[in-house]
C-alpha cells in the first residue's frame, strides 16, 4: 500500500522521482524501487515524506484515507 500512496502523491504534486530522491538524500533508482513496492522505505524517509507533503504516515502507510489527518 505504501508505494501506491508514494507514487499518488507524487504525481499529485507535478513531481518527479528525482526531485524527490534529491529532497531524500538517495538515488532515484532506490526511491524509484521504494513506488514500485520492490524495497521498504525506511522510517526515516517515510516520516521525511509525510513532513514534505503536509500528512501523516499513517495515511502514506494506508491505515487511514484522509491525507488531512494528523
Amino acid at each position: 500500500m505504501i508505494f501506491h500512496r508514494i507514487y499518488e502523491l507524487r504525481i499529485d504534486h507535478d513531481l518527479t522521482q528525482q526531485e524527490i530522491a534529491d529532497y531524500l538524500i538517495c538515488n532515484r533508482q532506490v526511491y524509484a524501487r521504494y513506488e514500485r513496492g520492490l524495497r521498504e522505505i525506511p522510517v526515516s524517509m517515510l516520516i521525511k515524506l509525510a513532513e514534505y507533503y503536509n500528512t501523516s504516515t499513517d495515511y502514506i502507510l494506508g491505515l487511514t484515507d484522509d491525507p488531512n489527518a494528523k
